[in-house]
């Protein structure tokens, strides 16, 4: 199980988007993907055979997994995740300041 998971809402701790937050589109190995986050200018040619128009366009570039994180809505800070098993036997994800639990 891991502590950030896609559709997560996420805090940047670190880098030229620090304090921005946003979800989590998509995580591969220690990269994250967040929305609006990161953004990147990517010079496209155009295709008429797919339709798709040539000139410049925003792409979200990924972000160190280690340069977010979780985003406490009670205490509207980000906040570590820890994780503990309840009696019926689930593996679940807590906030670690104040014992709530992520996953429902």
């Amino acid at each position: 199980m891991k502590r950030i998971k896609k559709g997560d809402q996420v805090i940047v701790i670190a880098g030229k988007d620090k304090g921005r937050q946003g979800a989590v589109l998509h995580i591969a190995d220690d990269k994250v993907l967040v929305e609006a986050i990161n953004m990147a200018k990517k010079h496209t040619k155009a295709n008429p055979m797919a339709g798709a128009e040539g000139g410049i366009v925003d792409k979200a570039m990924p972000l160190s997994i280690s340069n977010v994180m979780l985003f406490n809505p009670m205490t509207n800070k980000g906040d570590r995740i820890g994780f503990k098993v309840l009696e019926d036997g689930r593996k679940v994800r807590y906030f670690k300041s104040n014992d709530e639990v992520v996953d429902v």
